[in-house]
């Protein structure tokens, strides 16, 4: 990882404060190979969970589709249903079920490693929060901009200014 990364939260649900204090959180910590043509937007990543007892942390590495992928499930946590993300099974997977009342549990699955399922209970979603999510979204794009283009399959180069 580059020492000039900017380490930026891309998810962060959280009880209002006052309440139990749970979290969940996904911190971009840098590119993956910045520089490397085949891993610069590859983004290194941390999932942590927090409850009163409990914080759990997972290692993940997004592919830019992945970051797309989270703007499709956002539309979907938009109108209160299910959604999932990640779920190609190569990292920790992470489910999202709200129950219409500002409130949610969310799961974090690591099949491909330790079978370890972590699900916390969010109380108090705070107004406003998928807005919130689709803010720290953009700021992830803005931090860590596709620089890398597939021209054709299995070609790559980098991606002209003119291009972005």
């Amino acid at each position: 990882m580059d020492s000039t990364d900017e380490v930026v939260d891309l998810i962060h649900l959280a009880d209002r404060p006052g309440t139990s204090g749970h979290s969940v959180s996904v911190r971009v910590l840098g590119r993956s190979r910045p520089g490397n043509l085949l891993g610069h937007d590859f983004l290194e990543c941390e999932i942590v969970i927090v409850a009163e007892s409990l914080s759990a942390t997972f290692s993940v590495t997004l592919l830019p589709e992945d970051l797309e992928d989270w703007e499709e499930a956002l539309a979907t946590l938009e109108t209160r249903r299910f959604a999932m993300w990640l779920t190609s099974g190569r990292t920790v997977s992470l489910e999202f079920k709200p129950d219409g009342h500002d409130r949610m549990s969310v799961s974090a699955y690591d099949g491909p490693a330790s079978g370890v399922t972590v699900t916390v209970p969010l109380f108090a979603l705070p107004t406003g929060w998928v807005g919130k999510q689709r803010d720290l979204l953009a700021r992830v794009h803005e931090v860590y901009p596709r620089e890398v283009v597939e021209t054709s399959p299995g070609a790559y180069e980098w991606r002209r200014n003119s291009d972005a």
